[in-house]
């Protein structure tokens, strides 16, 4: 049996035994039916990871700390995806599989075909969703370091903050419409250590969006002569991003 991965919300770092919320406890006690003496692996999102097993089961279960392991399985190639909130759990399943590839920070958008309304308490209800989807991740794919969700925010103020916050990114903007695809891109540019996708809703990008985000030093980007769903886009060029750049 494959040995669980869990994440803690508590620091690790110089602690002997610690205490597992319930949903862990129930996940390993309940669901997989572990019981004393099992190893689990376990990891607080600040780095690396730790041997483990436990010690007791319960509704909150304990568990022995063991050795460190620094290992993160972080990409080479620093990635930010910028997108479109999608209706419905398109973009949980982004979330998901953009944690699966690698990257390192995905930034909610809302842009002129945003179908999605969100504000006040329901907004960081649905951040704090977000988040915990990364983190289910993070224990899948066996990555140590959890990407940052960040606080949604219109396209038209993302724009203007990425001239400085990607200064030494390479930017990109899926563009269905353009000629320059990833080949003839790497050609004349070389290989990149950092870079930010930025990708539509459903509907995609307005013209003007497009126009806007290649005003602030982005790139537009062809993936192929289909056009894509919102959440097939990010992925695969994630994943094309990664093999040409990163760790694939």
């Amino acid at each position: 049996m494959r040995i669980p991965r869990i994440f803690s919300h508590q620091a690790l770092a110089g602690v002997s035994h610690v205490e597992l919320d319930e949903s862990a406890s129930r996940h390993l006690v309940k669901v997989l039916r572990l019981g004393a003496g099992h190893p689990i692996t376990l990891f607080d999102g600040l780095g690396g990871e730790y041997n483990a097993e436990l010690a007791e089961t319960g509704k909150r279960a304990r568990v022995r700390i063991g050795a460190f392991r620094e290992d993160n399985r972080q990409s080479p190639l620093a990635l930010t995806l910028a997108i479109g909130i999608s209706r419905g759990d398109r973009f949980d399943w982004v979330v998901q599989k953009a944690t699966e590839l690698g990257v390192a920070v995905i930034q909610p958008l809302f842009s002129e075909r945003c179908e999605v309304k969100l504000s006040g308490e329901r907004l960081q209800k649905k951040l704090g969703h977000w988040r915990q989807i990364a983190v289910s991740a993070c224990e899948q794919c066996e990555r140590n370091l959890i990407p940052e969700i960040a606080e949604p925010v219109k396209l038209t103020q993302y724009l203007p903050a990425s001239v400085q916050q990607g200064a030494s990114s390479t930017k990109l903007v899926l563009h269905h419409r353009t000629e320059l695809d990833l080949r003839r891109w790497q050609v004349d540019n070389g290989k990149p250590d950092s870079a930010v996708l930025l990708v539509g809703p459903e509907g995609g990008l307005s013209q003007a969006e497009i126009d806007m985000a290649l005003a602030h030093a982005f790139m537009p980007l062809r993936l192929g002569p289909r056009v894509m769903r919102t959440e097939t886009a990010p992925i695969a060029a994630l994943s094309v991003l990664q093999f040409q750049w990163g760790d694939l």
